[in-house]
C-alpha cells in the first residue's frame, strides 16, 4: 500500500489559545509530520505563488474573501501524479469553517477515485468544520474516512493521538 501525506499549513501569525503567536512552524505542518512518521510514505507540502498576508487577520480576510469567490490560489507545485497512491492524507488548517481554497486546487487536479482520502484538521475549537463534506463533493469516486480534528496549540502533545488515527486508517 502506497500512503501520501499532503498538506497546508501557515507558519507565522496564527491564533493559538486565544491569542495571537508566532510559530516557527505551522501546527497543520507538525501534524503531517507525525502522519508521516506513522506510516511512512511521501509526503508534500502545498504552498501557494501568491504568499498570504502574514498578520493574522489580514490572512483571515483573504481566506475569507477566496471562500466567497469559490477562489482556486495558483500552486508553486504540483506532483505529476497520484496515481501510485492508495491512501492520501490531507492536512489543513480550518480556515472560514473548511479547508483553504489551496487544499481545493491541489485536489482538483487529480482523478482521486478509488483512493481512501484520510483528512486531518488543525483548529482552535471549530473542529473539521464542514471540510469534510466539501471533501466528498471534490473528491468524488474516493472513499473519505472519518477525519481528526487536532486542536492547533496542542498539537506537539498529540502525536499519540495523530499516531492512532493515522495507521487505524490503514
Amino acid at each position: 500500500m502506497s500512503v501520501l501525506t499532503v498538506y497546508f499549513s501557515r507558519k507565522g501569525q496564527n491564533y493559538w489559545s486565544g491569542s495571537i503567536v508566532d510559530l516557527k512552524k505551522g501546527n497543520t505542518q507538525i501534524a503531517a509530520e507525525m502522519v508521516q512518521k506513522a506510516v511512512g510514505g511521501d509526503i508534500f507540502e502545498i504552498c501557494t505563488v501568491k504568499e498570504y498576508a502574514k498578520e493574522y487577520r489580514a490572512c483571515c480576510a483573504e481566506a475569507a474573501q477566496e471562500l466567497r469567490e469559490k477562489a482556486r490560489p495558483q500552486l508553486k507545485d504540483l506532483p505529476d501524479s497520484l496515481d501510485k497512491y492508495d491512501v492520501i492524507f490531507v492536512g489543513y488548517p480550518n480556515w472560514c469553517g473548511t479547508m483553504p481554497m489551496a487544499v481545493f486546487s491541489f485536489l482538483e487536479k487529480f482523478d482521486l477515485t478509488g483512493k481512501k482520502i484520510a483528512p486531518f484538521c488543525s483548529n482552535e475549537g471549530s473542529g473539521m468544520g464542514v471540510s469534510e463534506r466539501d471533501l466528498k463533493e471534490v473528491c468524488r469516486g474516493a472513499e473519505v474516512v472519518k477525519g481528526l480534528s487536532i486542536r492547533g496549540s496542542r498539537t506537539a502533545e498529540s502525536e499519540g493521538e495523530i499516531t492512532a488515527w493515522a495507521r487505524s486508517v490503514l
